[in-house]
């Protein structure tokens, strides 16, 4: 969503790494660069001119001037105003203190509300809420049947007593204000700490709708009212959320298809026209797609920054823990990492769902940005086929798998001889890498890791080469001395005790009657 004004910004702040001092023409042409995007990205004109005037203000004021790295301070002043624009803090739902919780979801029509309603429904059930849908889009055809499939798919009951039109050239019957006064009723008898409203859009703002959706608020008393606005429609985006703020008197802002490959200005523009924060995003068309909306986080994101703790979240919520122990105590006894171990790992990564999606929230992500919109989501399955081709014992023992294996496994799987020999690689140097990782090595090729130095024999220091042999043979002797003055190699000592020290047998904790072979 954000790419293009990602890129953008990037290229403006490279322009001002190195400088040790940032002059007022510095700042302007920043301020320029930054306007330009921004406006490029379809932000609102208003939003444009203030978020630019405040950061010209901070920017030539002393906090910068007075900076170590005037570069990154203007970084960091971006990047805070850009919360500000966005809601600046995080906004949780607002739960009533007897349930239920009442939430009633407005917006276009194709805004994506039924589906939203699904996936927020999915959302609070894994926070251990018990949720109820109510379909009062009687008006869009199959929009309550859409609902039903929904609600089905996340597992939460849907209030549906009027099954709505099944086409344009129906017309609606039922009446939503009923329906939705009497969906509370249905929660509050059946005990759902949580009841989500699904109503009707347009296809424009007007006044029938408005008194439609303003009707159900006044029958219902929502807690919580959340304008659902496709992320994806720009300028007119403002335009319709002030609208429904002033006709239906909204509490907060979901972002529908922010995976979208629009420019994004929407997302920048809402909270800071209509004073109502953004409190959650859906980001993709599975039900699971949908997270809360942080500002900072997406600041960061926006920024090329990075988002590790929605990442981190992410892992947390689809790891299997059971699986994780497993491999934990692999490490710890230090056996093989073998392919039904890679196969696990991979299924793993599959349940967080996208790995371009994951990529994209590591820091730095811009600049690998073309090889990431290469990268093949289908490789994670094609890996799966191929180990899955393969006998219990080829996945325990790789070696074996000679050239007429690897023939019938690339046929078992539909790939190529030439994709086994690439995943049988990659998955050598995985191997090695959880060998080295598991004799505490770390990561190959990281800073305190011995991964990534070579080693002299026995895994010690590289020996220091003299070209005087009398230098060498000198350091020789030296470590042969240093070797016998440790005193668990004296010679002569039982089990390393020091030979003028009494032996108990006792401290080795052995089976009863064995002193007798140790003559005691």
């Amino acid at each position: 969503m954000f790419n293009s004004l990602s890129d953008r910004l990037t290229a403006t702040f490279k322009n001002l790494r190195g400088k040790g001092r940032l002059t007022e023409a510095d700042v302007d042409g920043t301020v320029r660069e930054i306007r330009r995007a921004l406006l490029d990205a379809d932000v609102a004109v208003p939003v444009v001119r203030a978020f630019a005037a405040q950061v010209k203000e901070r920017a030539l004021g002393a906090e910068v001037s007075a900076a170590l790295n005037p570069g990154q301070q203007i970084v960091k002043i971006v990047n805070e105003e850009l919360v500000g624009i966005l809601g600046g803090e995080t906004r949780r739902l607002n739960l009533a203190k007897v349930p239920p919780t009442v939430i009633m979801l407005a917006g276009l029509q194709g805004a994506g509300k039924t589906t939203l309603a699904g996936k927020l429904a999915k959302y609070l059930k894994a926070q251990g809420h018990t949720p109820l849908l109510v379909a009062c889009d009687l008006q869009r055809p199959n929009a309550v049947k859409q609902l039903q499939v929904n609600g089905e798919r996340a597992g939460v009951p849907v209030y549906a007593p009027h099954p709505g039109v099944s086409s344009e050239f129906e017309e609606a019957t039922g009446d939503p204000v009923v329906v939705a006064r009497n969906g509370v009723s249905e929660g509050r008898q059946k005990q759902h700490d949580i009841v989500i409203i699904d109503t009707a859009g347009r296809l424009g703002v007007d006044a029938e709708m408005m008194q439609q959706a303003a009707d159900i608020r006044a029958a219902v008393n929502p807690h919580e009212v959340l304008f659902v606005i496709d992320a994806m429609i720009g300028q007119d985006a403002v335009n319709t959320a002030q609208a429904f703020n002033d006709g239906v008197g909204v509490t907060g802002v979901v972002l529908s298809k922010l995976d979208g490959d629009a420019r994004g200005g929407a997302a920048l523009s809402v909270a800071s026209v209509t004073g109502k924060p953004i409190m959650f995003a859906s980001t993709g068309e599975n039900l699971g797609d949908f997270e809360v909306f942080h500002p900072d986080r997406m600041a960061s994101r926006i920024l090329d920054m990075g988002d590790i703790m929605t990442l981190i979240e992410q892992a947390e919520q689809n790891w299997d823990k059971g699986e994780a122990e497993r491999m934990a105590k692999k490490f710890a006894d230090r056996e093989d990492f073998t392919l039904e171990d890679f196969l696990s790992q991979m299924q793993q990564i599959k349940k967080m769902g996208s790995m371009k999606k994951m990529l994209s929230m590591m820091p730095g992500a811009a600049i690998s940005k073309q090889q990431l919109e290469q990268f093949d989501e289908r490789q994670i399955d094609r890996i799966e086929a191929i180990v899955r081709s393969m006998t219990m014992h080829e996945r325990v023992a790789p070696k074996i798998i000679n050239g007429s294996r690897r023939a019938r496994i690339a046929k078992g799987s539909g790939t190529s001889v030439s994709e086994v020999n690439q995943m049988l690689e990659r998955f050598g140097e995985a191997q090695k890498m959880m060998k080295r990782m598991a004799a505490g090595g770390g990561m190959p090729g990281m800073p305190g890791g011995r991964g990534g130095a070579k080693k002299g024999k026995g895994g010690g220091k590289k020996k220091q080469k003299y070209g005087n042999p009398a230098k060498a043979a000198q350091a020789e002797l030296e470590a042969k001395n240093r070797t016998s003055a440790t005193p668990s190699a004296r010679s002569g000592a039982a089990f390393g005790q020091q030979a003028n020290q009494d032996f108990d047998p006792s401290n080795l904790n052995l089976p009863k009657g064995f002193e007798k072979f140790l003559g005691k």
